[in-house]
């Protein structure tokens, strides 16, 4: 892993060293997104690459189809009882 260095300016922004940019393929307009992360920033780039490894990544048991029909029939039955 090699070491870039930048400094902040007064209003807050950094530069990307261009050997960085060239390699994770950050171009005008790219968004990133900046977690904290044990006392340390991540920048993550906002990539095609990375929307499609976030697919599935919050999926939980069945389906929202199951669900939304489940609270349906759960809603028709109380409206029945009245």
């Amino acid at each position: 892993m090699e070491d870039f260095f930048t400094i902040v300016s007064s209003k807050g922004q950094i530069v990307i060293p261009s050997a960085l940019r060239e390699k994770l393929r950050i171009r005008t307009g790219t968004r990133l997104a900046i977690r904290s992360e044990n006392n340390q920033l991540v920048l993550q780039p906002i990539t095609e690459q990375f929307i499609d490894s976030l697919l599935g990544c919050c999926k939980g048991e069945g389906s929202l189809v199951e669900l939304r029909e489940r609270e349906h029939r759960v809603e028709k039955d109380r409206t029945a009882k009245k």
